[in-house]
């Protein structure tokens, strides 16, 4: 596993609604659904993307990726119009083809990656992912069994490769940490902390890993991340406890096992100093899990 990897890990289609409008023009649709991150694809033909007074063309083929929970419009022009003709399902040729998934973000770890989006990732139609179009488009309209299922996969594989395209991309700003995936050194500390965080990882065990000093593992995982590899663990750590409090049954002492920490009260301090609280009066405030959710609301 990576940070990527595990970012994305609980970011699934399972809580995802699907759209597929087949639209006439003149339409627009207002998206009020207050999703965490929204994946918009005409399958066929094109519209705008308009949010907060700014639009954005989105071509056939390419993926747009909008960052919630504020509404944006989905138009035939750059001025919204009312909706006039959306229907869900169906074909028309000659007319436009929307698939839409809205994603539901819970959880600490799933937040981080959507904290480092910016509010709108538009991308050209990558030539892997051409022969795809039509047939999502099928996948759509048809009825048989396990539908939603292969609409889930389709589309965590279609969200999971746009995001990656987008931060191959130099205008991405990527952080520190995705670029240095591709060290030999940095890299390999970083699938080490990630494939078990719980172990009582130094300086020394993680240069060892990447087979380098201390001292070299120290200098360059701080210039490539950003930040020193042990504050990097606790970062990635309190993360990972802000979730397992959510869990059924879980208690301090339990959540602090399973992220390395062997007794609740150093546990309890870093936890505080991360995110400014205990982790009972974390859970207790309703930070577990919370992100506003609605479903697929298109009016």
């Amino acid at each position: 596993m990576d940070p990527f990897d595990d970012l994305l890990h609980g970011v699934r289609g399972e809580g995802s609604v699907f759209g597929a409008s087949v639209l006439s023009p003149p339409w627009a649709l207002k998206f009020t659904d207050q999703a965490s991150l929204t994946l918009c694809v005409p399958l066929r033909g094109e519209g705008w993307i308009i949010r907060d007074g700014d639009a954005r063309r989105l071509r056939e083929g390419e993926a747009a990726i909008v960052r919630g929970p504020e509404p944006f419009v989905f138009s035939d022009t750059e001025a919204p119009r009312v909706v006039t003709d959306a229907r869900h399902g169906g074909d028309a040729t000659g007319e436009t083809v929307l698939l839409v998934g809205a994603y539901m973000i819970n959880g600490e770890v799933a937040r981080r990656l959507v904290r480092i989006l910016p509010s709108l990732i538009v991308l050209p139609e990558d030539a892997d992912c051409a022969g795809m179009r039509a047939y999502l488009e099928a996948q759509l309209v048809a009825c048989r069994p396990g539908r939603q299922i292969v609409l889930d996969r389709l589309l965590d594989w279609l969200l999971v490769c746009t995001l990656r395209d987008w931060f191959d991309r130099p205008e991405a700003e990527a952080p520190g940490w995705y670029a240095a995936l591709s060290d030999d050194v940095v890299g390999a500390a970083l699938r080490a902390i990630h494939d078990d965080p719980s172990r009582p990882w130094t300086i020394a065990s993680l240069a060892a890993v990447a087979n380098v000093s201390r001292t070299t593992l120290a200098g360059r995982f701080t210039k490539l991340v950003g930040e020193p590899p042990l504050t990097y663990l606790t970062g990635w750590r309190m993360a990972l406890a802000a979730d397992l409090l959510d869990e059924p049954g879980a208690t301090v002492a339990s959540v602090a096992r399973r992220v390395g920490y062997a007794d609740a009260f150093g546990f309890s301090s870093a936890f505080k100093r991360i995110h400014g609280s205990s982790p009972n009066a974390y859970r207790r405030l309703g930070h577990v899990g919370q992100e506003p959710w609605g479903g697929l609301s298109v009016k």
